[in-house]
């Protein structure tokens, strides 16, 4: 019978929306809202296996829908509910950082284009740009230049590992990798800094000031910063699980205290339905203000972007093209809740989702774009291929990293080896994008800007003085711009070496198995000369075995409990393979010099040598090198 009635609910918004019914009416009937979501939401979560979920819509200054889906603790058969049962928004609690940043800013004790030294007591941001400063602007529009970073230390799940805040922010400092202003690369420690700002000129803890100044004007009676959880809330918060061998297994609660400022909240969707109530009307909710009109104005307006053809940062909020209406929001993970907050302006609207489960980032992702197509549909027009695009293509070819990245750590390459966007040419006068999705073919239709043939998503090339493409951003990831990669930094490049150097070192290992008795007999000069062959050999081969060994038995946890006794262990070996491999290379100099064999034992001798240079280079430019971690 239920199946019966959702299969008519959904013939009924079918049969309105061909009848070409107006979308304000259509928003208005609860029965083809509800048979919308419904529908969507209940075949995403199962065929994604996420456990729970929740959904608000807010229109014209009011919530016209909001509903919880699955189970809160499936153990106890306990059922989502949209105004009691807490959610982790992750990056979205982002939003409230701003908000207190922009209250403090209206209040004359804070300035955007300041260098935010001037708000800090106990440690300074380092000088790397001497007389470029980081500012609130830069942390606002993640253009601050700050390198990303986290092993260990931003969702953990022993609360007593976490930092107080201001420690945090001293220890845990990255490194500048680029000037403020330049690039886009979305940064946790920010906004996390602009936590600490605002507690330092409020003078109160920071989720103090949130629960005074945000919470409790906007009657988020179901929401708070605090971890763990205020005894009172723990019965109401969705528990996380992870699906795991066929059924669903409780997680912990996953700890953000010691960067609780960039995503620590706990929130239920109708609470966070009241937050984008406010900036809806302007920062008022009911009688109560958080912030003034012209402020709202100024938060929501853009400040940065990469190319003006796309969608770029407003203050905190980044923009988006949704069907042709400019939404300003945001998205926000953590491992086990995905989250995403969108405000439409235009339609006076907003929908906050959440997802529970590992399966919940895929339930998240299709709901927002699936309402915008029903509910405000475009039709495009096809799009022409120009015909001398190949003379040109060449140009954009090559391979491009996230600025969001890590480059003075261990985890440099868990993230330069995985996300890398490659771009080739077609056949067909199309580029071919692939990396962060399946390849799909893009169009160009403007100067270094291409759409997706078929398709929505549009890319910009960025161009230095000299003509030359050195970036890449999308629209949708306003917040993370690439750059065009060295050959030599590129997967297909270390992949390559990597399983040569492999290779040749079993070959060394086999050959020692298979001639032992010629090994014993040789001279002292030449077994020395082999035996340091050997060494560097099996040193380098003990390197990818510990490797794989540690990352079975310990990967799963290495960001949330950070580097463990069989990672250090596994840590030692680059060090020992790399004064292996300078032992090698000077007998391969001894070799040559001394001419104990023929040519071709001095060659096969020498790519020995290769190989263990290679390894050196990419344990130090991989950081591997040393104990890199903090």
């Amino acid at each position: 019978m239920k199946k019966l009635i959702y299969f008519l609910l959904t013939l009924l918004v079918f049969l309105q929306h061909a009848s070409g019914v107006e979308v304000s009416d259509r928003l208005k009937n609860p029965e083809i809202i509800e048979a919308f979501f419904d529908g969507i939401i209940n075949t995403h979560m199962k065929a994604n296996n996420s456990p729970s979920g929740t959904i608000s819509l807010v229109h014209n200054d009011r919530i016209i829908f909001s509903k919880g889906y699955g189970y809160q603790d499936i153990e106890e058969r306990i059922p989502v509910e949209e105004e009691k049962t807490m959610f982790r928004p992750g990056s979205v609690s982002k939003l409230f950082t701003w908000t207190a940043v922009m209250q403090l800013k209206e209040q004359g004790k804070l300035d955007l284009d300041t260098d935010v030294n001037t708000y800090l007591r106990t440690f300074k941001i380092k000088d790397t740009f001497p007389e470029q400063p980081v500012t609130l602007r830069h942390i606002m529009t993640h253009t601050p230049g700050f390198e990303d970073g986290g092993l260990g230390y931003l969702i953990i799940t022993d609360i007593d590992k976490a930092l107080p805040l201001r420690d945090a922010m001293e220890k845990y400092q990255p490194e500048r990798v680029n000037p403020p202003g330049v690039q886009t690369a979305y940064s946790n420690y920010g906004t996390a800094l602009a936590g600490l700002i605002v507690s330092n000129i409020s003078g109160m803890e920071f989720n103090a000031y949130i629960k005074k100044y945000i919470f409790e004007p906007l009657g988020m009676h179901h929401s708070t910063f605090e971890e763990p959880l205020p005894l009172q809330m723990e019965g109401d918060m969705a528990v996380a699980y992870a699906f795991e061998k066929g059924k669903y297994t409780p997680k912990p609660f996953e700890i953000i205290l010691s960067f609780g400022p960039a995503g620590a909240l706990s929130a239920t969707s109708t609470d966070m339905a009241r937050f984008t109530l406010a900036f809806l009307n302007g920062g008022a909710f009911g009688e109560n203000r958080i912030l003034k009109e012209s402020t709202v104005a100024e938060m929501l307006t853009q400040n940065f972007t990469h190319d003006p053809r796309l969608p770029g940062m407003a203050l905190g909020f980044y923009e988006s093209n949704m069907n042709d209406i400019r939404i300003v929001g945001h998205g926000g993970d953590t491992e086990y809740f995905h989250s995403d907050l969108a405000i439409d302006l235009k339609n006076d609207l907003s929908i906050f989702v959440s997802f529970s489960g590992t399966g919940g980032a895929a339930v998240r992702s299709v709901i927002i774009p699936a309402f915008y197509n029903e509910f405000f549909p475009v039709y495009s027009e096809k799009l022409l291929i120009p015909d001398d695009f190949g003379e040109r293509a060449g140009r954009f070819v090559g391979t491009y990293l996230f600025w969001r990245s890590n480059f003075s750590t261990v985890e440099k390459p868990m993230r330069d080896l995985g996300a890398q966007i490659k771009v080739t040419p077609s056949e067909e006068n199309t580029l071919i994008v692939s990396g962060l999705e399946d390849a799909k073919q893009f169009i160009e239709i403007g100067e270094n800007l291409f759409q997706e043939r078929d398709g929505k998503i549009r890319i910009a090339f960025q161009e230095n003085k000299q003509g030359e493409i050195i970036g890449l951003t999308y629209d949708w990831l306003p917040f993370m711009s690439m750059y065009k990669a060295a050959g030599w930094k590129t997967q297909s490049f270390n992949l390559l070496f990597l399983g040569l150097s492999v290779i040749v070192f079993i070959g060394v290992i086999l050959r020692l198995a298979y001639q032992w008795s010629i090994y014993k007999a040789l001279p002292k000069l030449e077994k020395q000369a082999t035996t340091a062959a050997v060494i560097a050999a099996g040193l380098n081969l003990a390197f990818f075995i510990m490797g794989i060994v540690a990352f079975i038995a310990d990967g799963d946890t290495l960001f949330s409990e950070g580097v463990t006794g069989l990672f250090k262990f596994w840590l030692l070996f680059p060090i020992l393979a790399s004064l292996a491999g300078l032992n090698q290379f000077y007998h391969t100099i001894l070799v040559w010099k001394a001419g104990y064999w023929g040519l071709w034992r001095n060659i096969r001798f020498s790519i020995v040598s290769f190989c263990c240079l290679f390894m050196i280079w990419f344990f130090f430019y991989w950081n591997l090198l040393g104990y890199n971690y903090r």
